[in-house]
């Protein structure tokens, strides 16, 4: 299992098709992946889920990832919050 701090960057925050990208690239990796923010621990791969979160910018957040691409999963949620 790897665990990734990350602070969101964005000042708007995470609307919904910042959010529906991030999905869309939680779910190209087949290790389970999850957001973790104020003692909530949401699956990556589900848009109601991370809908349900209403992240905004500053805030910040664990990537964890678990399975036989951990690695490359946590890198690339890791990439996606820096590259917005």
């Amino acid at each position: 299992m790897i665990k990734k701090p990350i602070t969101i960057k964005l000042n708007d925050g995470l609307d919904a098709r910042p959010i529906a990208m991030l999905v869309q690239e939680a779910s190209q990796y087949a290790s389970q992946v999850y957001i973790e923010i104020d003692n909530k621990k949401i699956n990556a791969k589900s848009i109601m889920g991370m809908m349900s979160l209403k992240l905004a910018g500053g805030e910040n957040l664990m990537v964890v990832a678990e399975g036989v691409d951990e690695e490359q999963a946590a890198r690339g949620i890791e990439e996606f919050f820096e590259n917005r």
